[in-house]
């Protein structure tokens, strides 16, 4: 038996080694699998390139090296640059400038998709369509789109999900320093903010805005939007004082007041 397997190993090596040096044939390699490989692919919609932060990601390499830009979302995009809402009208030109900037980018290859989706009518509705024909994820920051996506079964990518796991966490009992810059929903309460965005409430510092003031973290809140926390405000006089010790190097009259009083002792002994 064990010779039967022997004899059949042998005859398909001198089967592979017969096929690789026949003329025509690619022997696959490594190289050759990765020249082949399809790229990876991602979809931006309005929300995403308004943003703008996908630039930053891209630079960075942690993107895919193709972005698909449907054609209507540029359609989109110039309506509302040519809009009446002067605040829309600000974002959807700097959508716009986004597609130029990711055209230049050096890391990454913007493919317009001039697809034709015409059994749908809303945005959402196309992007969603053409994700599914295309077979890859949506790049979105619009959360109900994000929560429309994973129902169809579409995988996405929200750079806010990102930012929220990416933050240093807190835990109660840690002390942050934190500029009080507006009143919270408590007529006592004082917000602040920490670096990476997180809304620290702070209760009675309300009466400390455009002040640095520390504060002792109490509880997490989490919400859809992100991470609250709140924090007691930390007064001076709730520090407690040094306890003074004889061997303490900060009393030194008390320790000469003792050393005299032995040395005096030891006097009178010796009389």
């Amino acid at each position: 038996m064990l010779d039967l397997i022997q004899i059949a190993l042998l005859a398909l090596v001198a089967y592979f080694l017969w096929d690789r040096q026949r003329p025509g044939v690619k022997v696959p390699t490594m190289s050759n699998m990765r020249g082949r490989r399809k790229p990876h692919k991602i979809i931006l919609d309005t929300c995403a390139l308004i943003d703008g932060r996908i630039t930053e990601l891209a630079n960075s390499g942690f993107v895919p090296e193709e972005l698909v830009v449907p054609e209507f979302i540029i359609h989109e995009l110039q309506l509302l640059a040519d809009g009446s809402d002067s605040q829309k009208r600000e974002r959807a030109r700097y959508g716009l400038d986004i597609v130029q900037e990711l055209q230049d980018s050096k890391n990454c290859t913007v493919i317009i998709d001039r697809s034709v989706i015409a059994e749908k009518h809303a945005t959402d509705d196309k992007l969603i369509a053409l994700a599914k024909k295309l077979h890859v994820p949506l790049y979105t920051t619009d959360y109900n789109l994000n929560k429309v996506a994973e129902i169809e079964g579409i995988k996405v990518l929200n750079v806010n999900e990102l930012a929220q796991k990416l933050r240093t966490s807190v835990l109660p009992g840690e002390r942050k320093s934190v500029k009080i810059v507006q009143k919270g929903s408590s007529h006592k309460q004082g917000v602040g903010y920490l670096d990476d965005g997180t809304m620290l409430v702070i209760e009675d510092a309300a009466n400390q805005i455009g002040k640095t003031v520390t504060a002792e973290v109490t509880r997490i809140h989490q919400t859809v939007a992100g991470k609250m926390l709140f924090g007691d405000l930390v007064s001076h006089h709730h520090s407690q004082a040094p306890i003074l010790t004889p061997q303490s190097p900060s009393t030194p009259r008390l320790a000469a007041r003792k050393s005299t009083g032995l040395a005096s002792r030891m006097k009178r002994k010796v009389r």
